[in-house]
């Protein structure tokens, strides 16, 4: 295993032994991989790293030289590779100690509020990481942003550290680490205010006001600033003698998954296997403990998983994952990263948080799984490559997992323990014979062995079987066997192999032909269902039942005969051997014409439904086609936002699988509705997974079938995407190709809605005429179609460009109407577009307290409504407001979560925000040198992604602190090129610049 080290001299450890680096130039090298691990860095930037900026027409060559040295060194080659962009080191999760150090920090910033001791022990765990200053002895001046940030998130560390030392009593030994604390970081506010509690706690009061009056002289000497809110508030408490509580990082919600499905009732024997899974939790070894229940289809693996699941959970008590992986279903597998998404998801992580890239969504998972109490159940497994991904790290976790292989890779690399599910033995079969039946019945008897024999002495058939007995009065075992006997020459016919697929088919056959009619057909039509789990609703619409009455009578009859699972309320589904069965008697039992009809309704079903939920979610955006004019039976009730909302994420896998299987079932054009209608949820929810799936899959069935209007709607879409990627050349390319289609086929709606996408990303990479005019269409067509809701992505999106331009008294006007509008209408997303944008005009204007009003109502309304994709921006708007406010903790402290939610989701526009804040909120500080590196960063993404105004933005910060060092020409050179980039984007930003130009240029004259 190699690790390497960065928090102290460099270091590269294999299998915990140290490698010699040959020399600094070595150490170098590694140190800038390290800074770009699992990047390519450039061959300039490592040259001019380890020689300086002079030119040298040797460097290519020398560097080469360098990294062959360091493959030796190294002994794994493969880990340094090359490629047009340069050099790339191949870091594995876990394997740099900043990265470690870094999750146990944001990993007990979330226990702090709830767990003080946890947040201690998690704190404590990372500060021993450290051996010295990062990167200590490379004087690399590329290397100095990062190690200011590492040293930044180490101060953080330690004031979350004594938060929750404080909140666990021990404030008298707090006092002397803090008291040196402060006397290191004068101008660290919160660590003023820490030892301030620590004294007024231990009875210190005088000692407390006089850290305040100390604070107040060193801040007003130094910044020429008054103490902010936080240190005032505790004044104000310690002199009215008040209690006092330390305030920390304020953490979300602490989420609880409990995913396991419903237990299962009437389980019997399988006592051995039961306890060979209780010894596993008394594995205290490094790794999470795994078990892999492998055996036969039908032999109860996730019953005895579940059962089991189920008696251990209080044990793990930081939650329970349960995913049914489909590995031998008739459905695709689920893929690795739908999976990862989920588990994220379940722990609170929103859709834009959630990365893009497998492996890196399966480290943020060990990462959050680090530490915490977690059982994992990854149910129907095919193959080891479905199961490792999701492998936690932390032997604190437990992971169960079922499967007919034997997945023996698992038991050989990762060291599972295997629980081989053989068939019941005769006693166990006859026990739970004995408890489904009931005793009196002949049990014992010959027939009864013969039944068992003929059930394979599988649970699953034996449950069918007997549930057969117990539903006709007078009926024996001896009845049954002899029906059974009967059943099995016909059913040859549809074996696909092997005795106990053969068994199992029989029982499953016999159990059928005794259904009542409409139950019967209802099991045959479940084949059919493309999703995995269902409900009553789209059940009626899938048989064409005229209410749900009869769909549920057929469901119970269903039930009773075992022969469907209720998975969660009033969700429905069938084991994956009887899908297989339902679907070959659906073949065999309806024409063509049946299924295809039945199939259509299911799907007119989800299309209708969707759109009723879309319409109050977010009206008049969910795009149906004009001819659809659906005969749906019976609906749920989704007239509420919270209905709406619930709907529409229970059913969202299922209407994306839906869209996959339309065109198999010669249905394409629900392929093209479902994504016409949902494009806007997945959207607001940021689920990018799903929305790159659904859109391509339908953009491609749009055009083979040659429907250019839903080709329009599925270009929109696609470069809704790629907007959300920051992938902007192809947004503007694919929605330019929308709007051209779609005014060709006159449609003045969707001409409106892709003007104002456009316009977004023309703002972005600085074409600003074009975005305004863009807006001020799009805003006439919603008012000529009468649009009403859609009126307010213009104008709120119109009051941004004002703000940005200083028309201030025009950016108000529009967002008052926009959020009369979205009040008027209900629209939740437009209600939070429209105070996103107030927030920032507000502190613009310098209105800062109703800046931060209605920046709590955004994250509130974000949080309730499902509205994912605003709450970082918001924070990053936070941490302006403070920096006008003087508060430069607090403005550090949202920029910061700001930067590290945009660097989890790779949104380049808001990462560039984020690093110009930290840079404005450092050297405000005074500390210049940071804020150099800051802006420095945020040049260098907004320059090779074309982000204008931010561009612009880190120039001038950079002019600004090269001029407070005296170093006037460079300067000038940054102004000016800011001044260009603020003048083509019509910025009010460039007076300031050209006045400080002048005034620069009279000096030095």
């Amino acid at each position: 295993m190699m690790e390497f080290e960065v928090l102290g001299p460099v270091r590269v450890l294999r299998d915990a032994q140290e490698t010699a680096l040959s020399g600094q130039m070595q150490r170098v090298l590694v140190s800038m991989l390290l800074l770009h691990a699992n990047r390519p860095a450039s061959v300039d930037l490592l040259a001019n790293a380890l020689w300086g900026e002079e030119p040298d027409d040797r460097a290519q060559q020398r560097l080469q030289l360098h990294v062959h040295r360091l493959r030796q060194t190294l002994g794994e080659p493969e880990r340094v590779s090359f490629d047009p962009g340069g050099y790339r080191l191949t870091v594995l999760p876990g394997e740099l100690d900043a990265e470690r150090f870094e999750s146990l920090v944001n990993e007990a910033i979330e226990a702090s509020a709830a767990e003080p001791e946890r947040c201690v022990a998690l704190i404590r765990k990372a500060l021993g990481m450290w051996r010295g200053a990062p990167f200590q002895g490379l004087d690399v001046h590329q290397l100095a942003g990062e190690i200011e940030r590492l040293s930044e998130l180490r101060i953080v560390a330690l004031e979350e550290l004594y938060t929750a030392e404080i909140a666990c009593g021990r404030h008298a030994s707090a006092v002397g680490e803090l008291t040196d604390l402060v006397r290191r970081n004068p101008l660290r506010e919160r660590l003023q205010g820490l030892l301030m509690t620590a004294l007024y706690k231990g009875g210190r009061q005088a000692d407390a006001l006089a850290v305040y009056r100390s604070a107040r002289q060193t801040l007003v000497d130094e910044l020429g600033l008054e103490p902010g809110p936080e240190l005032h508030a505790i004044e104000r408490q310690i002199l009215a003698g008040e209690p006092i509580e330390p305030v920390g990082t304020q953490p979300p919600p602490r989420i609880v998954p409990a995913q396991l499905p419903h237990n299962v009732t009437g389980f019997v024997g399988r006592m051995a296997e039961l306890s060979e899974l209780d010894r596993l939790l008394d594995d205290e070894g490094e790794a999470a403990p795994i078990a892999v229940i492998a055996g036969t289809a039908g032999a109860g693996k996730t019953a005895l998983a579940v059962r089991w699941a189920h008696r251990v959970k209080d044990g793990f008590p930081d939650g329970q994952l349960y995913v049914d992986l489909r590995g031998y279903g008739p459905d695709q597998p689920v893929s690795t990263a739908d999976v990862l998404g989920g588990f994220l998801r379940a722990f609170g992580v929103e859709g834009a948080a959630i990365p893009q890239d497998v492996t890196e969504r399966a480290a943020r998972l060990r990462s959050l799984l680090d530490g915490r109490r977690v059982l994992m159940v990854l149910d129907n497994a095919a193959t080891v490559e479905q199961v490792r991904p999701l492998l936690p790290g932390a032997s604190s976790c437990l992971v169960l997992v079922t499967s007919r292989d034997s997945l023996g890779g698992l038991v050989v690399r990762e060291g599972a323990h295997r629980v081989g599910l053989g068939r019941m033995t005769a006693d166990e079969a006859h026990g739970l014979l004995d408890g489904l039946l009931g005793r009196g019945r002949d049990v014992g008897s010959d027939a009864a062995e013969l039944l068992i024999d003929r059930c394979a002495r599988l649970p699953l058939a034996l449950r069918i079987a007997a549930e057969r007995i117990r539903a006709r009065p007078g009926s024996t075992v001896a009845d049954l066997v002899a029906e059974l006997a009967d059943e099995e020459p016909r059913l040859d016919l549809l074996d696909v192999g092997g005795d106990a697929q053969t068994s199992m088919r029989a029982v499953f056959s016999w159990s059928y032909h005794d259904l009542p009619q409409d139950a019967a057909r209802t099991f045959r039509l479940c084949g059919l269902y493309p999703g995995h789990d269902v409900d009553l609703y789209a059940l009626t619409a899938l048989t064409g039942n005229e209410d749900l009455q009869a769909t549920r009578r057929s469901l119970d009859a269903l039930a009773r005969a075992n022969l469907v699972d209720e998975v969660a309320d009033g969700r429905y589904q069938l084991h994956d051997l009887l899908r297989v069965y339902a679907a070959e008697l659906t073949a065999a039992t309806e024409d063509k014409a049946e299924r295809q009809a039945a199939l259509a309704r299911l799907f007119d079903y989800y299309v209708y439904t969707a759109w009723q939920a879309m319409e109050v979610v977010a009206p008049q955006e969910a795009e149906i086609r004009a001819d659809f004019a659906p005969t749906v039976a019976a609906v749920p009730d989704l007239t509420s936002y919270e209905s709406a909302l619930d709907w529409l994420e229970v059913e969202r896998s299922n209407l994306v699988t839906l869209a996959d299987r339309a065109a198999e079932h010669h249905l394409p054009a629900y392929a093209t509705d479902i994504s016409a209608v949902f494009w806007r949820y997945l959207d607001l929810g940021s689920f990018l997974d799903d929305s790159r799936r659904l859109h391509t899959t339908a953009l491609a069935v749009a055009r083979e079938r040659g429907d250019r209007g839903a080709e329009g709607v599925a270009l929109r879409a696609v470069g809704l995407v790629n907007h959300r990627m920051d992938r902007y050349d192809e947004a503007v390319r694919y929605l330019e190709r929308a709007l051209a289609l779609h005014a060709e086929l006159g449609n003045i709606k969707l001409q409106a809605g892709i003007l104002n996408d456009l316009a977004g990303v023309y703002h972005i990479i600085g074409r600003i005429d074009d975005a305004l005019e863009s807006l001020h269409r799009s805003l006439a067509l919603f008012r000529e179609a009468r649009c009403r809701p859609l009126e307010v992505k213009p104008l709120c999106n119109l009051a941004f460009n004002y703000r940005r331009q200083g028309r201030q008294e025009e950016a108000f006007d529009c967002l008052e109407q926009a959020l009369a509008i979205a009040d008027e209408t209900g629209t939740r997303p437009g209600q939070a577009h429209a105070l996103v944008n107030l927030v920032k005009l507000c502190r613009d204007a310098g209105r800062c307290e109703e800046a931060i009003e209605y920046a709590q109502r955004v994250l509130v309304l974000a949080h309730d409504s499902g509205i994912h994709n605003v709450k970082a921006y918001v924070l990053d708007h936070l941490g302006s407001v403070y920096l006008m406010m003087g508060d430069l903790a607090q403005a550090a402290r949202h920029h910061h979560e700001a930067l590290v939610s945009a660097r989890t989701t790779g949104d380049n526009d808001l990462e560039t925000r984020a690093l110009n804040g930290l840079a404005e909120a450092e050297t405000a500080s005074g500390d210049a040198a940071k804020g150099f590196r800051y802006h420095n960063d945020a040049l260098k993404i907004a320059s090779e992604v074309g982000i204008r105004h931010e561009e612009a933005r880190a120039r001038a910060g950079l002019g600004d602190i090269c001029h407070g060092r005296g170093e006037e020409e460079a300067a000038a050179a940054h102004w000016r090129t800011a001044l260009d980039i603020y003048r083509d984007l019509h910025a009010p930003e460039a007076e300031a610049i050209q006045t400080k130009i002048a005034e620069s240029a009279n000096k030095a004259g």
